[in-house]
């Protein structure tokens, strides 16, 4: 027995100053539920990714989901953290109930308020994420920063590759109705320091960063037998979670080994290779990161990621399309909401539904989602079985 994505809902990324992280919970909630056309009594549990840190005083937030309809009381109800990977490790969760007997039907939600805090206050509450016996006091832009300065030592500045990225990523998101960052920045723009692209975290820029958002996103649910009946139908050829060490002082950064294992093993227990995947949506947290990952993926040689990029790769019209939805680093990061988006966005396009955004060849998914510096990492490899 599996689970199978039957809907989904996913509420606009960006500062949602009128809506609290309720308010999301609670829209996607409804929205997920309609389109998979489930009765809100046949959920069988909800399981919601939230970080949170300190982002929002509701720091136990699994039952708002119950306001959405009052069917839904007594439907057990859990939080899942793990830093940035806290939605696909919600959805892991829920599947994981599936498979085990415990539920036919569940709700998965990634949500998180981000901007009712300050800049700082964001930094500082993203912070808690490291190994705070090692790392307190460095900033994520620091942490990535520091993946950068490495890369650049070994193989050369890569400061137009990362450039490259942001720009297809910005891209990418003018087709992205629910982006948070509608507006192509251009390369120019994105390698050039300058008052409004200023240095975070050298080398980093502003444009290297992602976007600092609110939003929600929810997933249906089913077992294989329920299913079957559904609209929409969206399997799983293979969902693998790997964890690292959590202090960047026991890894090689430039291994990236935690997301390569992953990526991999994926793959292998898909009985695929990567030349079978037709598009992928990344951890893209910062510019570095989504670079790591073409080689992660084997997109690229070691220390030649940027071959992805300036061959056509990872373009929409590319051999694999990466982030065609403009990734976080355009479409927005809300941390607990990302991973959540990241399978119904993929669900969107192997369902023919995404718009804009759609692939002509869209067959075989992946969805790679990481929670830290390349600690918590989880990769899904969907297709369509309708």
């Amino acid at each position: 027995m599996d689970a199978r994505i039957v809907g989904w809902g996913h509420t606009k990324f960006g500062r949602l100053e009128e809506s609290s992280l309720e308010d999301m919970i609670v829209d996607v909630t409804k929205e997920a539920v309609a389109h998979a056309g489930v009765d809100y009594a046949d959920i069988d549990g909800i399981w919601l990714g939230n970080f949170n840190a300190g982002l929002v005083p509701d720091g136990f937030a699994s039952s708002l989901a119950l306001h959405a309809d009052e069917a839904l009381r007594f439907t057990p109800a859990t939080r899942v953290e793990n830093a940035c990977a806290s939605g696909a490790a919600a959805l892991y969760s829920a599947r994981a109930a599936i498979q085990a007997g415990q539920a036919k039907v569940a709700l998965v939600i990634g949500a998180e308020k981000m901007t009712s805090q300050t800049t700082q206050g964001v930094t500082e509450a993203l912070a808690s994420a490291s190994y705070n016996k090692e790392e307190a006091g460095t900033s994520f832009p620091q942490i990535f920063a520091r993946f950068a300065q490495a890369y650049f030592q070994e193989y050369g500045d890569q400061s137009a590759t990362l450039a490259k990225i942001a720009a297809k990523n910005h891209a990418n998101a003018m087709n992205n109705p629910l982006a948070h960052l509608r507006k192509d920045v251009g390369f120019e723009a994105c390698n050039t320091v300058s008052d409004r692209n200023p240095i975070i975290a050298a080398p980093l820029r502003m444009t290297d960063c992602s976007l600092i958002s609110d939003g929600a996103a929810a997933i249906i649910l089913a077992a294989d037998d329920v299913a079957d009946d559904m609209a929409h139908n969206i399997g799983f050829r293979a969902a693998t979670q790997i964890n690292d060490y959590l202090p960047m002082s026991r890894r090689d950064v430039l291994a990236f080994e935690g997301p390569a294992k992953a990526i991999h093993n994926s793959l292998s227990s898909a009985g695929v290779s990567l030349e079978d995947i037709n598009f992928a949506e990344v951890h893209d947290c910062f510019t570095i990161a989504e670079l790591l990952i073409y080689e992660a993926m084997g997109l690229a040689p070691k220390g030649q990621g940027a071959r992805a990029i300036n061959e056509g790769h990872v373009f929409a019209d590319g051999k694999l399309p990466v982030n065609v939805s403009g990734g976080l680093k355009a479409k927005g990061h809300p941390v607990g909401a990302t991973g959540v988006s990241m399978h119904v966005l993929a669900a969107q396009q192997l369902a023919g539904k995404a718009g804009d955004m759609q692939l002509s060849n869209a067959e075989l998914g992946m969805v790679f989602n990481m929670g830290g510096s390349g600690v918590a990492n989880f990769c899904s490899i969907l297709e369509n079985r309708g």
